[in-house]
């Protein structure tokens, strides 16, 4: 027995000095970093290089997820924020498809060639109606948003939220937008990627990275980037995608004026960070507040404020990349006039039917009509600097015939569809059942079932309905669908709609141009 085991301990130590003699030839070959990422590995990477005590964000011994991430360490930051994760070397010459130029190519007019674009949204920034797992709570907790989801899971929100970082959007999700025909991607984060303050229990940073290896994965599919900061300090508009349902702190209220100088703090550090070369030719747009809730704020204090954010980022070497601002819901004819000193800038409207009590009650007919006559001519308008402001774009609209779905209006809200809204204001509760038939008919089973139970008449409207609205949006800067994809609610996931045949399988080869009769519909139901 005795020699046996000196046998089995001689063999062992052989193997192990082989795969040592092995692993140093490797390491005798790697540049530290330099090239294009090839794939996952620690391999050549010692924990010993990382210094001790280094923040998580630099060490990626303790990454969910080091796929497509350069793990050589490095400390250096731009604009205060780290390169930890990227490589040094990028290539710019691919196309999205035959029908746009390559990154290194000038793009030219939007107004001429609009974006075809799609939002990964719920990702870095949540919202519990696209992934309602992360929000399956007792209601007695009161989990309503990212807020108050990580104040509850504290120390363990970092690693469930990095969890679905690392696994909601991967490569694969980049390359199945482009083969989708798309050329644009809307990517929403929030300010805690960038800075958290007293009080704040988001996890700071971690999503950074995330941010950063999306857009590479962007380059390597030659998609362009619009990036969106969807949740500033304070709320620019108390929605759970601001990262706090609630009040508005933001330009308002007791701390509105510090919110403001922290917004202007954080885009003061991002354009820095997002001026280096490498970024030249891929952020096609440069987004300063999601959705501000002009009708709840001072306009003119806005109005200032995306003067000084615009001329910052300017400032800062952001120079080629359309900048974007909210059109605040104030009513895209009050916007004629306004700004016109911005240099290359953009408004960006949000359109939807669903969530207007006289929009959402239109029959399957009324609602392709309104998409092709009504936002047709508001584009119209809005992009001429006679009518509106000029430049207009629409980087958020889905298929969606109902607001059904799970939490759409906040968590445990109920819905306008069936009338079950309840807000906790009554000026705004809805408790009239919104859908077509206006009576206790209005259901939301049905419009919440899968895909694969639609009827063929449903498809060929969620699809008309669809191309509807591109063809309306392509009138102005173009578009962004929101969002790529959901855990359960089909009608807001481009990938579902691509599967279940609603959407046409290139975003630039359709059947529908709005010139055609539009039909009645009259074999589908209108009470869901």
């Amino acid at each position: 027995m005795i020699g046996a085991g000196v046998v089995a301990l001689i063999i062992l130590i052989i193997v192990i000095a082989v795969v040592v003699s092995k692993k140093s030839s490797d390491d005798e070959g790697d540049d530290s970093g330099d090239n294009v990422d090839e794939g996952p590995s620690l391999s050549g990477i010692s924990p010993s290089s990382i210094p001790q005590g280094a923040p998580s964000w630099l060490n990626p011994f303790v990454w969910a997820d080091t796929e497509g991430f350069n793990l050589t360490y490095t400390d250096k930051t731009v604009g205060d924020l780290p390169i930890m994760g990227l490589f040094s070397k990028w290539d710019d010459s691919t196309a999205a498809n035959e029908h746009v130029p390559a990154l290194n190519k000038p793009w030219g007019d939007y107004a001429k060639r609009p974006a075809r674009g799609v939002n990964v949204g719920g990702w870095l920034s949540l919202e519990p109606f696209i992934t309602p797992s992360l929000f399956a709570y007792d209601s007695r907790q009161g989990i309503i948003d990212e807020y108050t989801l990580c104040s509850y899971l504290a120390a363990r929100c970092e690693s469930i939220l990095e969890k679905h970082y690392a696994t909601f959007v991967n490569e694969d999700t980049f390359r199945e937008i482009v083969d989708a025909g798309l050329d644009h991607v809307r990517i929403p984060f929030s300010y805690w990627a960038v800075q958290t303050y007293d009080g704040d229990p988001y996890v700071f940073r971690t999503s950074w990275r995330y941010l950063l290896r999306a857009i590479e994965w962007c380059r390597k599919y030659g998609l362009r980037v619009n990036l969106d900061l969807h949740a500033l300090p304070g709320s620019q508009n108390g929605w759970n995608h601001s990262g706090r349902q609630g009040a508005i702190a933001w330009l308002n209220g007791t701390d509105g004026a510090v919110n403001s100088k922290r917004s202007l703090d954080v885009h003061d550090r991002l354009s820095k960070f997002f001026a280096q070369p490498r970024y030249k030719n891929i952020i096609s747009h440069y987004g300063l507040a999601n959705e501000p809730k002009m009708t709840a704020l001072s306009v003119s204090e806005v109005l200032a404020w995306t003067e000084s954010a615009h001329k910052l980022v300017r400032d800062n070497g952001i120079k080629d990349a359309v900048v974007v601002f909210g059109d605040g819901f104030r009513g895209l004819a009050n916007w004629q006039g306004e700004l016109q000193n911005l240099d290359n800038a953009a408004l960006d409207v949000h359109q939807y039917v669903i969530f207007n009590t006289n929009q959402i009650v239109f029959n399957h007919s009324e609602k392709v009509r309104y998409a092709c006559a009504g936002w047709t001519e508001q584009t119209l308008t809005s992009s001429n600097r006679a009518t509106g402001f000029g430049p207009t774009l629409v980087a958020e609209w889905s298929q969606a015939d109902t607001d059904c779905t799970r939490h759409l209006t906040n968590v445990g809200w109920g819905n306008r569809w069936t009338g079950s809204l309840f807000t906790g204001n009554a000026t705004t509760d809805v408790t009239t059942p919104r859908c077509p038939l206006q009576d206790r008919r209005c259901d939301c089973g049905p419009a919440n079932a899968d895909a694969s139970e639609w009827s063929d008449s449903y498809k060929q409207f969620l699809k008309m309905f669809a191309e509807a609205q591109m063809v309306s949006f392509e009138k102005g800067y173009g578009w962004f669908y929101w969002v790529w994809d959901t855990e359960s609610a089909p009608q807001w996931s481009y990938k579902k709609g691509l599967a279940a045949g609603v959407l046409p399988a290139k975003a630039y080869d359709r059947d529908f141009d709005c010139s055609s009769t539009i039909p009645s519909f009259s074999d589908l139901p209108e009470a869901f």
